[in-house]
């Protein structure tokens, strides 16, 4: 490229090519070359004074990178999407830089270049998507063109309005059509831009009884547009879909077109579906599109073109009305949006953009014919044989349910049950779609929220495969990701009742529904008392440390608080779950565990109160003793001097008394036999340790709250091992004996196994007395002076 630049007339141009090709190479390039660099920008998000001295290119390109990527490269998506970018993608923005140059041309060689981009770019999109005889309108907000058309259409069918202005609107109110499915926000942005008040927005419905859901119903709009004829308004203009923003559905266009005709309306077309009019073959519905009055095209997000405008094509034969509704402009500055898009058709030639279009087609066909083998996924898609956007959703058929007698009761809870379940393939195909858009980033797959279907996954390679290369390989890994998930969804939702069932019946469990959990269910551990401040925080410490110990387990479950927001306080979210989950075992662990918490909280709570009463106890019955004692010794032997000497000549004898706090049993006892004996006395014996009751044994490397699979190949190769062992086993055992031999022998293994039980038992009690060490027991003595 280097060599081709060299060869220009204009060194300007040469130098600009040569310039953006560095600066592009520098800021797609994500390593840092200098330490110091890195140290200059670290306050990168505080604004700084403007140096006085300026900065070199080099420098100021650094400053963009580490602007853009971040100083840890967090944002490593959007590293990826400037990676594919490519080399038409700065032609793109090669455009941008030569319009800013072309702009200081003098007017006459201006005019002729903008005018010379201008038509060869309309020519080239009029015969590529079939638009015969059209005008192109390029624009920076896809919205701006439907703008510029109404405008168009006000002047059109309101002869005095440049004139009169918003008064003859005034007299005979224009009407605005949109479907249903539009994108949102669309007629309330038209209105403020134009000026209207709401009322002239009309939202028509889609089909509710044939054909499809998100097709804009053309009976209705046919009487809506009769009601408003009548009434005195003006129906003035239809937007109409080729791809809603949702599902990807066509309207009608050709019967939208001449109920257009018949009311003299204006007819615009737009969305995804318009992009497949560049190939070989195209479906009717969408062919219909080029006889429609205007149409917008995105091709930026088509083939992966940043920076380039929108296009809005369009058929009117008054330039006039053109130039006041601001379709075209006479500045020459205004033209040059063309002109980044002007250098990248030619860059991609008409074979590359009908590749590029084709390859994402071709995308979305195999994606849909891998879901139709798919068990537990339903697709929404228009036609199957060629559809460029798929919507898919998880969906598990279910059995006729129980019916009541009362017919009006059936039918509240019918309702009832409904709304549930949606909510809860709400909040699944929610999950589904973020777990597979973090699985496999180059798909570009997302979530979105359609009236009827509620929440779905869609592919739409048209809008992201240019932008993010996604390639064959790419859509074979998301079907594979998604046969993954596919039994962990159906698992969860199968057990998702019996966990409910299970907690209700296991007492201190709370069960909380929450419809907008992706996983088994929430429950809160909860103790019968006062609702008061003080249980409540109680409970929010016994559910914390619940959580905590939960987490700790070997287990492939996830514990959490639950969302950041929104979520239930106090309570233990579990996540996901397979279907050898044994529901009852993690039920009863955690109600096991969460009584144990409190059990321990409130033995805490209990022998805080008994030590603080022994002592208060023990202090009394010491000052007791030492009163005893002093009457004991005399007077005498309390005098400094002569009580030293009293007690060289006759030592008093007296034995020390103290008192030691028994923990086990929480009572006072005195230490004369601790003395005596010269060890600490055995007490009484501590009750034991509470375990859970579902404490059973696993097989090698089986985890907790995992059932074996007794049909599993697991189970068989379990069995099959187990089976050689005991082959092994029988081969080793010693030859048959006599009935004499065997019942004697009977009666020598009885015999040692009574000796062996006697002495573990020995050994236990041993052990019992020996850990009784001065730890388990609080003492407070105090004992006589000798001298």
């Amino acid at each position: 490229m280097a060599a081709s630049l060299e060869k220009m007339v204009d060194p300007t141009l040469a130098e600009m090519g040569k310039n953006l090709n560095e600066a592009m190479k520098m800021l797609e390039d994500n390593q840092r070359k200098e330490e110091e660099n890195e140290k200059r920008y670290t306050r990168k998000d505080i604004p700084g004074p403007l140096q006085g001295s300026g900065q070199d290119m080099v420098s100021i390109l650094q400053l963009v990178q580490n602007l853009m990527h971040g100083e840890e490269e967090e944002e490593s998506s959007q590293a990826y999407r400037l990676q594919n970018v490519g080399e038409q993608g700065h032609m793109a923005l090669l455009g941008h830089s030569l319009a800013a140059y072309i702009s200081v041309l003098d007017r006459e060689r201006l005019r002729k270049l903008t005018t010379r981009i201008l038509s060869d770019t309309t020519l080239w999109l009029c015969r590529l998507f079939r638009y015969e005889n059209g005008s192109a309108y390029y624009h920076e907000d896809d919205r701006e063109g439907l703008l510029k058309i109404c405008r168009l259409v006000i002047h059109t069918r309101y002869e005095d309005y440049t004139v009169e202005g918003f008064n003859v609107l005034y007299t005979k109110q224009p009407v605005i059509y949109i479907s249903s499915a539009a994108r949102m926000g669309l007629g309330q942005a038209l209105c403020n831009q134009l000026g209207l008040p709401l009322s002239c927005m009309c939202r028509v419905p889609c089909n509710t009884m044939f054909g499809s859901q998100h097709q804009m119903d053309v009976a209705l709009l046919d009487r809506l547009i009769k009601d408003d004829a009548e009434s005195g308004k003006l129906p003035l203009l239809l937007v109409a879909n080729a791809g809603t923003p949702g599902a990807g559905h066509t309207d009608k266009l050709g019967r939208l077109k001449e109920l257009c005709e018949q009311y003299k309306m204006w007819l615009h077309v737009e969305g995804v579906n318009l992009a497949t009019l560049a190939l070989g073959y195209v479906s009717s519905s969408v062919l219909a599109a080029t006889k429609c009055d205007s149409m917008t095209l995105t091709l930026g997000s088509w083939l992966g073109l940043p920076a380039v405008p929108a296009v809005t094509l369009y058929r009117h034969e008054d330039p006039s009305l053109s130039l006041a509704a601001g379709l075209t402009s006479s500045q020459p500055v205004e033209k040059l949006r063309a002109l980044p898009l002007w250098l990248s058709l030619q860059y991609l030639g008409h074979d590359g953009i009908v590749e590029r279009i084709k390859h994402a087609s071709q995308l979305s066909q195999r994606l849909l014919e891998n879901l139709k083998n798919l068990d537990f996924i339903k697709t929404s898609v228009e036609d199957e044989l060629s559809s460029p956007v798929v919507v898919f959703k998880f969906f598990q058929e279910h059995a006729n349910r129980d019916q009541t007698p009362h017919a009006a009761q059936a039918s509240t809870i019918q309702h009832s049950i409904i709304s549930n379940e949606r909510h809860v393939y709400d909040t699944f195909n929610q999950w589904l779609g973020e777990q597979l858009a973090q699985l496999v980033p180059a798909s570009g797959v997302d979530v979105v929220e359609l009236e009827d279907e509620g929440t779905c996954v869609r592919f739409s390679p048209l809008m992201t495969s240019a932008v993010l290369g996604t390639e064959i390989q790419d859509v074979d890994q998301l079907v594979d990701c998604l046969k993954m998930k596919i039994p962990v969804l159906t698992s969860t939702l199968q057990l998702r009742d019996e966990f409910e069932q299970e907690v209700k019946r296991t007492v201190g469990l709370l069960y909380i529904e929450d419809l907008s959990w992706p996983g088994l269910g929430v429950v809160s551990y909860h103790s019968d008392g006062k609702n008061d401040d003080k249980q409540e925080k109680e409970l929010e410490k016994i559910n914390t440390e619940l959580l905590k110990k939960l987490n700790e387990l070997e287990s492939d479950l996830s514990f959490s608080l639950g969302p950041e927001f929104g979520g239930e306080k106090n309570c233990v979210y579990i996540g996901m779950v397979t279907e050898d989950l044994d529901v009852s075992e993690l039920v009863e662990t955690i109600a096991a565990t969460g009584r144990e918490i409190e059990e321990n909280s409130r033995l805490l709570e209990n022998m805080t109160e008994v030590v603080r009463k022994g002592i208060q106890e023990a202090q009394l019955q010491l000052q007791k003793a030492n009163e005893e004692r002093l009457l004991e010794e005399g007077l005498l032997r309390q005098i400094p001097v002569v009580g030293s000497v009293l007690n060289w000549f006759s030592p008093f004898q007296a034995s020390p008394k103290g008192r030691t706090f028994n923990l086990t049993a929480g009572s006072l006892e005195s230490t004369e036999s601790t003395y005596v004996s010269k060890a600490q006395g055995t007490g009484t014996t501590p009750p034991p340790t509470p375990t859970s009751s579902l404490a059973k044994q696993r097989l090698p490397g089986q985890k907790i709250f995992k059932r074996s699979l007794r049909s599993s190949d697991a189970f068989s190769e379990t069995s099959s091992v187990s089976h050689c062992e005991d082959l092994e086993k029988i081969d080793q055992r010693p030859p048959a004996l006599s009935p004499g031999q065997e019942q004697g022998r009977l009666e020598t293994e009885k015999t040692e196994q009574q000796q062996e039980v006697a002495q573990a038992t020995n050994i236990e009690t041993d052990n019992i007395q020996s850990d009784k060490s001065p730890n388990d027991c609080t003492k407070v003595e105090e004992q006589g002076s000798q001298r």
